[in-house]
């Protein structure tokens, strides 16, 4: 295995890829579609809505909640989940840049183009 370079590109690339590892996942993004349908959850109704066992779903809210797109608060003997929104700015910013950068782009003019 290779070694990571990740001290050689920005905190922000960074960040943008560990949330994109974070949602590069089916189960996480099952986990982030029922939260956001319920507005919360606490994580014994994920193990009654997902087929995956509870220790299983619990790894994916860590990653998650690791990644900053979810957070959670503890009540009782429970964890409540919600969509953390700073979390999904990231992803919102570098959508926005992507799209403004390319409205201009005209690619079927370059003949070296795909």
């Amino acid at each position: 295995m290779g070694i990571s370079k990740s001290d050689q590109f920005s905190a922000t690339q960074n960040e943008l890829a560990m949330v994109a590892k974070a949602i590069g996942h089916p189960a996480r993004i099952a986990i982030l579609e029922f939260i956001l349908q319920s507005k919360s959850c606490i994580c014994g109704d994920l193990v009654l809505e997902l087929p995956l066992a509870q220790p299983t779903i619990s790894q994916h809210l860590k990653e998650l909640k690791n990644a900053g797109l979810i957070k959670g608060t503890i009540e009782g003997n429970s964890i409540c989940y919600c969509i953390n929104e700073n979390g999904f700015e990231k992803i919102k910013a570098f959508c926005n840049l992507i799209s403004t950068k390319t409205e201009d782009v005209d690619c079927t003019t370059v003949s070296t183009c795909c």
